[in-house]
This record gives C-alpha cells, sequence and structure tokens, in this order.
C-alpha cells in the first residue's frame, strides 16, 4: 500500500498517538531525573538532622561521664552530704538545660537529684543494669508525672578498688532537643526499637507505630489511615493521606542511628518533580504537535505549488528570455554613464583649474608689480653697494647685500605661493595648517588689494590650527573669496575685509566680512553661472563661488553666504578638526 492511498486522518491518528509516547516517555525520564536530586537533597537533610539529634544528645552523655567524678557526690552514705550533692545536681541542671539528674548507689537507691521526676528506685530501669556492668547506658521512655519524652544517660561510678559503687543519670528533655529544628526541614521523624515514632519534627506524627509487616504508620490512637507504597527507578514513593502538613505523595528515605538507638525517616513531597516532568512532558509534546502541524500543512501545500511551479517555469522562461535583452541594453547603458561620470568628474577638474588660473589672471597685474618692485630695488641696493664697497664702506655696502636678500626672499616667497596656487592637486586630504592656508591666500591677494585701496583685517591666531582638507584647494577657496569681496566693493568708498577664525569644538569657523552691498538672493549665491556683475564683463562667469562651495563640500566642511548686520556680506567656511584616529 502506498503512502498516498493512506488516508490523512489515519496519518493524523497514528502521529497523535507516537506523540503520546515519546510524551510519556519523557515525562518518566524527567520525573526520574527530579526523582535522583530530590533522593540528593533528602538524604543530605536527612543526614544533618541525624547528626544534630546525635550531637545534641551526645552533649548530655558527656555531660554524665563528667559530672559522675564530682567531689560532691563521693561519700553520700552519709545522709548528711545529700543535700549538698543535690544543690549540686540543681545546679548543674539549670546550667545545661537536663530535665533531671540523680546519683543512684549500687542498689539502684536515689541518694541525691536536682528535680526527682525519675523516683526513688532505678534498679529495675536497661540504662542503669548497663551502668552497674562498668558501662555507660542509655534509653528513652517517658519521665515523671507529666509524661515527657526523656533521653537517659547513666555514667558508672568507680569506687577505689575499682569496683561500681553507683550511677549517674542524666535525663535530657527530648522536646528541648527537637524544638531548635522543628518545621525547619521536610517531615522528618525518628523511630525506636519497639516501631514508634519517639522524635519528630512534625509533632501529629507521635507515637505512631508501624505494624509487623507493614511500611507505613498507625495512630497512637489506633486505625489505619489511607497509605499504599511503591518504587519508582529504585526511587521508594509513599501514597498517604496523613494531614495537611504531610505530602500526599512522597519520597521516603531512612538512616540508621546505632548511638542513639534509633532510626531515621524522611518524607519529601514529589509534587514539585512530578509538575517539572509534567512540564517537560508538555513542551516536548507541543513542540511535536507544532512540528507536526507545520509538516501537514507544508506537505498539502507541496501540491498546490508543484502545480503552480509548472505554470511559473513556463513563465520564467518568458521572461528570462526578455530580461536577457534588457540586460543586454542596461549594460550598454551603465557603460555610456561611466564614461559620462568620468567626463565629468575631468570637466569639474578642468573647471576648478580654469577657475584658479581665472583668479591667478586678475592679479596678474598686481603680482607683476609685487615682482617688479623688488627687482627695482635689488638693482638699485647692488648699484649702492658696489658704490660703497669702491668707497672702502664694508659695513654699509653688507646692509645693502642684506636687503637685496631679503628683496630675494620676498620674491621666492610670492614665486612659491603661485606656484603651489597654480599647479593641479591631486594627492589625498589631510592634515592642513589653515592660519598657513590663510596667510598664502593673503599674500596672493595683496597686491590687487592695495592696488584698489582694500584694506584687509586678518586676526592670525598665535600658533597653528590644523584641519582636514587639501592645501591647494583650500587656498583657492579663500583666494576667490577674497577676490569676489574687492569685486563687490568697486567704486565704494569704504573697502574693508576682515577674516577671523572660530573655535566651534569639533570645527573650527572661517569668516570673511567684506563693507560691500551686501548678497541680493542668498539662496542663489551658490549655484553656477549666477552672478550681480555686469552682462559681457571681463570679471568672470558666476562660477567662482560654486566652485568654492564644491571644494568646501569635498573636505566634509560647510560654507554659507549671508549679510551682516552692520551692511555688507559675510561667508562663512566650516571644517572638520584633524584627528589622528580618523587620519589612520
Amino acid at each position: 500500500m502506498s503512502m498516498k492511498s493512506i488516508s490523512p486522518r489515519w496519518i493524523v491518528l497514528a502521529f497523535v498517538l507516537g506523540v503520546a509516547v515519546v510524551a510519556a516517555g519523557i515525562w518518566r525520564y524527567g520525573y526520574l531525573q527530579a526523582l535522583g536530586q530530590l533522593t540528593q537533597r533528602a538524604e543530605a537533610d536527612l543526614a544533618l538532622a541525624s547528626d544534630r539529634l546525635a550531637t545534641q544528645l551526645q552533649v548530655y552523655q558527656e555531660l554524665a561521664v563528667v559530672t559522675v567524678d564530682r567531689p560532691g557526690l563521693r561519700g553520700l552514705e552519709d545522709a548528711g552530704r545529700r543535700p549538698v550533692a543535690s544543690a549540686l545536681l540543681r545546679r548543674v541542671a539549670d546550667l545545661t538545660g537536663a530535665l533531671d539528674i540523680l546519683y543512684a548507689d549500687a542498689d539502684g537507691r536515689v541518694l541525691a537529684a536536682a528535680q526527682g521526676i525519675v523516683g526513688a528506685d532505678l534498679s529495675g530501669t536497661a540504662y542503669f543494669r548497663r551502668a552497674m556492668q562498668g558501662a555507660l547506658g542509655s534509653d528513652h521512655g517517658l519521665a515523671g508525672p507529666e509524661r515527657r519524652r526523656a533521653y537517659y544517660f547513666a555514667a558508672p561510678a568507680f569506687g577505689a578498688d575499682g569496683r561500681v559503687t553507683g550511677a549517674l543519670v542524666v535525663v535530657a528533655d527530648v522536646e528541648a532537643v527537637e524544638r531548635s529544628w522543628r518545621g525547619g526541614l521536610p517531615a522528618v521523624y525518628f523511630v525506636d526499637a519497639r516501631r514508634a515514632v519517639f522524635i519528630a519534627n512534625r509533632s501529629e506524627l507521635l507515637f505512631w507505630r508501624r505494624e509487623p509487616g507493614q511500611a507505613g504508620l498507625t495512630p497512637a490512637g489506633g486505625g489505619a489511615l489511607p497509605f499504599s507504597a511503591g518504587r519508582i527507578g529504585g526511587h521508594e514513593i509513599w501514597r498517604l493521606d496523613w494531614g495537611q502538613y504531610l505530602p500526599r505523595r512522597a519520597l521516603h528515605l531512612t538512616r540508621a542511628l546505632p548511638v542513639v538507638g534509633l532510626t531515621g525517616e524522611i518524607l519529601i513531597d514529589v509534587a514539585p518533580a512530578r509538575r517539572l516532568a509534567g512540564l517537560q512532558a508538555a513542551t516536548v509534546a507541543a513542540i511535536c504537535l507544532a512540528f507536526g502541524a507545520v509538516l501537514f500543512l507544508a506537505t498539502e501545500r507541496r501540491r498546490a505549488l508543484a502545480q503552480a511551479n509548472a505554470k511559473l517555469e513556463a513563465r520564467v522562461a518568458n521572461r528570462t528570455r526578455a530580461l536577457s535583452e534588457t540586460n543586454v541594453m542596461l549594460r550598454r547603458e551603465v557603460a555610456e554613464r561611466e564614461e559620462a561620470e568620468a567626463a565629468l568628474k575631468q570637466a569639474q577638474a578642468d573647471l576648478v583649474q580654469a577657475g584658479k588660473l581665472s583668479a591667478l589672471g586678475q592679479m596678474s597685474a598686481g603680482i607683476s608689480h609685487e615682482l617688479n618692485q623688488p627687482l627695482m630695488a635689488i638693482r638699485q641696493f647692488a648699484d649702492n653697494g658696489a658704490a660703497f664697497l669702491a668707497r672702502g664702506k664694508a659695513e654699509t655696502a653688507g646692509e645693502n647685500l642684506r636687503r637685496i636678500a631679503e628683496m630675494a626672499a620676498r620674491m621666492a616667497r610670492i614665486i612659491k605661493n603661485l606656484r603651489a596656487f597654480a599647479r593641479n592637486e591631486s594627492e589625498p586630504m589631510g592634515k592642513v595648517d589653515l592660519v598657513q592656508v590663510i596667510d598664502s591666500a593673503v599674500e596672493l591677494t595683496a597686491a590687487r588689494l592695495r592696488a584698489e585701496g582694500v584694506r584687509l583685517v586678518w586676526a592670525r591666531p598665535d600658533g597653528p590650527l590644523f584641519v582636514w582638507g587639501g592645501e591647494v584647494r583650500l587656498a583657492q577657496v579663500f583666494v576667490n573669496l577674497i577676490n569676489n569681496a574687492a569685486d563687490a566693493m568697486t567704486g565704494r568708498a569704504k573697502r574693508r575685509i576682515t577674516i577671523d577664525i572660530e573655535d566651534e569644538g569639533a570645527r573650527l569657523a572661517v569668516s570673511l566680512r567684506d563693507s560691500g552691498p551686501g548678497i541680493a538672493d542668498p539662496d542663489k549665491i551658490f549655484e553656477p553661472f549666477y552672478s550681480t556683475k555686469e552682462v559681457g564683463g571681463d570679471e568672470g562667469m558666476g562660477l567662482g563661488l560654486s566652485i568654492s562651495y564644491g571644494l568646501v563640500q569635498s573636505f566634509g566642511g560647510n560654507i554659507r553666504g549671508a549679510n551682516a548686520a552692520g551692511g555688507g556680506a559675510v561667508f562663512t567656511v566650516e571644517l572638520d578638526r584633524f584627528r589622528e584616529e580618523r587620519a589612520a
């Protein structure tokens, strides 16, 4: 029989049964694991309770051994010494918390006692007879008219000849012993040799008995209570209904205490272990059912998808043909766009270089004057130096030579700035001294400004200020701004340009303010071919500010223009400070 002929209903039913079997296995495994952990905790709790009980009772045992040799308990055959001995025993009982302490002679007659609740004759007690044999005797039972639970320790007293002359008996109050740990642990109780519960941290279990052949306990008043015992994976599990302070299902463990003649037993509630196992089984079942549901839905959809896939493949084949043709066209367009982009970048670079050459053309007359004036001065100083040498005035001739050197250095500096400004910069951006760049721009434009009567006020900082950018391109920005400011102030009585640098934290802001007419339309000032100069004039085509805007943007900075409050225009260039981590 093939899978296709099986009804989906039977498949679902078989899957659900399989999930149930798996969940049951998970529940049993998780339950056994939790019971193992409970067993370890129960053994530790039972060992702690047993050791605490044995330690507390051993205190009274050692008290009997230590007190029996006290000198005050000697010679009690003399009735006159007995009151003093009784007072001694009362004092020891008060200090140790013993229920009673007494001394008896070899015949079992009590000669001295702290309370006297045990009686006057101990000859019939097992612990006294054991002490008369020269060993330490112990037993438990009910003491006094109040029938209080007590534990007895009898230490033999030896005479000078080595014979047993009597015994000191310490009566320990069991209620005082168990009071310190009652309720602090799970249900723990101790059964004596008579199969009765003598000590427990649950008072309702006291004096319950275990009948021969039974594992459970029978209440002291008689009558059977619901009880059954079973084993799961080597663990003994009790089912009982013995009161609200005892678990309904409990893990049962025992521990023998031969030192005190008792057997300790503990009952640990297994309800948390069952809940944990149930949670694990439910989780696995939910995951399996969810997976099965997803698998069933996926199988159902697979059939529908197979049908749709055939149609889709036919459509894909048609679309693939069309996409192949479109892809060829797109590749051709991409190649054309890459060529256009390369041409645009080259045009932008040429435009920047053209802007620098245009600025040099505007400054050519002033620069020629700047170079011609030192040349004439050099010639004059040379003629004077030769004349002074002929007259033997070497010191005066040396002064003329020094001035010639200064003029040559000035010309070299001007030529250096011109060469740096005119070259086509291709180096990557990096660390640039902003103060030095502005100094270079000021020196390049100084001749023109002086020729046109423009006063330039440059608030130069004392030290260098480093920014992120390109040195030549940044110098072109400030040359363009200074030349535009000079153009704007043509024909005005007051011609003044002010340059300041402001520290804005992560950035430095350079402001260039003029005393011209201001900006008619600040929003369009950086657009290409926008100019306020006369059409057909020789001042330019309105590309200087547009080029400057592009250069500053390429450095990651910003440039803006606005009208100053007192008249004129102000341009602000914001540049990022240079940081070593950015360069790395």
